[in-house]
């Protein structure tokens, strides 16, 4: 199963390493370069106010239906078409209530309208995780990787077309950046059908059966709590600065939460693997701890790296990516990332907890988020706006890993290793270290970061976190 994993995760990474980088630094913060931070800051505020309720659109039927399907693949001719029309009756509901939210959040006109674009697209979006999620539950981790990336790849084309073509580069509008993924995202979803049809025996009709369509949302009822508790605690922080100050310090938070995307989009690949495959293992009473070990070994030593790096060079990055970077940025930018490993050992171990069936304990811990988060944003907002809630998000972030690490180490039975452990923070101690020394070495900064990322990585393979013989053992043949 290790090799298996390897095999996958390394074909998908690939993917995604060539596609998505482009679609967040090429086009997307090229947009917000255009469009400048108050436009950007609304638009990311109204996306993230669809994306905390997002509970109403998938209602846990994505995560569910992975499961589900990785320990009984023979289920998706039954559980496809009644999913699909329980999730058409969910997309009006979530219309209805985001829209009326809105309204009385108090956004009008051209911003009502622009929240009618990004509940499409959000609607979109759950649809195509939904196609995927049948992919992945049927262990077709490939097709999973290649639709993961087919929206992203049609946005590079059709919006690079839009912001480099002369005439219309000149007149581009967030309006244009909403309905290029509207478009995107539609022929995604057919790709997705068209190619879930290939590989099963899928029925792609709707199926209005009242009672199974009940029983299903009353089944993805704890997944679909924990979804809505989990987004208002990650996904709240942008709307908060919007309505408590101003759109110009959420398109400042916004910017800088980009980068910690781009890091955390690897954490949640994992995430997406890893579920289906926890899920066959627990129900065949296999332990996990290879797995686990494996995906820690890999993530928090580069998240640590990242981190480390974010900190000394804030200031460089920064300015590098947006021409209009401030000091309140690059703050921002530092309290964002040394929360990236927090995040990143909460995508294993969250998803250990999700697999392993413990969802009411999954959202005791999330409404503890949710309660630390709102706490901090209200509190700090007003006083520091964006730093604020980057601060709050940090905080936030490193109680929850530590309540996902405790809780499934012991629901789990997995073995305690003081050794293993204190391991990570010798290695994050040396990382500072270095980090230090290249700082004072009279070269530019990019040569700077390059030495230090250097050293960093060939420290991860001195601590063998990675080794190269474990590497070629897990992708030779067998």
């Amino acid at each position: 199963m290790r090799r298996f994993f390897a095999k996958n995760l390394l074909f998908i990474v690939s993917l995604n390493l060539l596609i998505k980088p482009l679609w967040i630094f090429m086009i997307d913060r090229t947009v917000q370069n255009k469009v400048g931070h108050a436009s950007y800051g609304m638009y990311q505020a109204l996306m993230n106010l669809g994306l905390v309720f997002q509970i109403l659109l998938d209602f846990g039927i994505s995560n569910y239906n992975s499961t589900a399907l990785a320990q009984n693949p023979r289920r998706l001719r039954v559980l496809f078409p009644a999913m699909l029309s329980a999730r058409m009756i969910l997309s009006l509901l979530y219309f209805s209530i985001v829209f009326c939210i809105g309204f009385l959040l108090g956004y009008r006109g051209w911003q009502l309208a622009m929240l009618l674009g990004v509940l499409s697209i959000q609607t979109l979006a759950s649809l195509m995780l939904f196609i995927r999620s049948n992919a992945s539950g049927l262990h077709r981790f490939k097709v999973d990787g290649l639709l993961s990336i087919s929206d992203r790849l049609l946005m590079i084309m059709l919006c690079g077309f839009l912001l480099w073509y002369p005439t219309t580069a000149a007149h581009f509008k967030i309006e244009w950046f909403i309905g290029a993924q509207i478009v995107c995202y539609s022929f995604a979803i057919l790709l997705g059908l068209f190619l879930l049809k290939r590989i099963s025996d899928v029925r792609l009709h709707f199926t209005f059966d009242r009672k199974r369509i009940i029983s299903i949302i009353r089944t993805t009822l704890p997944y679909a709590s924990l979804i809505f508790l989990m987004s208002v605690y990650t996904r709240a922080d942008t709307l908060l600065i919007e309505r408590l100050t101003n759109d110009e310090q959420a398109g400042i938070y916004a910017a800088a939460y980009r980068l910690l995307d781009v890091g955390n989009m690897f954490g949640l690949m994992f995430a997406g693997m890893l579920l289906p495959i926890f899920g066959r293992m627990l129900a065949e009473k296999k332990s996990v701890q290879p797995i686990v070990q494996l995906c820690v070994n890999l993530l928090l030593p580069v998240s640590l790296l990242v981190s480390v790096a974010a900190i000394y060079f804030c200031e460089d990055i920064m300015h590098l990516l947006y021409k209009n970077a401030t000091g309140d940025s690059i703050v921002v930018f530092v309290f964002l990332m040394i929360a990236f490993p927090a995040y990143s050992l909460s995508n294993v171990y969250s998803t250990l907890l999700t697999a392993n069936g413990d969802l009411k304990l999954l959202n005791r811990i999330a409404l503890l988020g949710v309660v630390v988060n709102l706490s901090l944003n209200f509190w700090l907002i007003p006083l520091l706006a964006a730093i604020g809630a980057a601060f709050a998000a940090f905080i936030t972030q490193s109680t929850l890993a530590l309540c996902f690490i405790l809780f499934a180490t012991r629901q789990t039975q997995l073995r305690r290793n003081l050794r293993w452990t204190l391991s990570f923070l010798f290695f994050a101690l040396l990382l500072i270290a270095f980090g230090y020394g290249v700082k004072i070495l009279p070269w530019s900064w990019l040569v700077q970061l390059s030495v230090l990322m250097v050293m960093g990585i060939s420290t991860i393979f001195l601590f063998r976190f990675v080794s190269i013989s474990s590497v070629q053992k897990l992708i030779s043949k067998d």
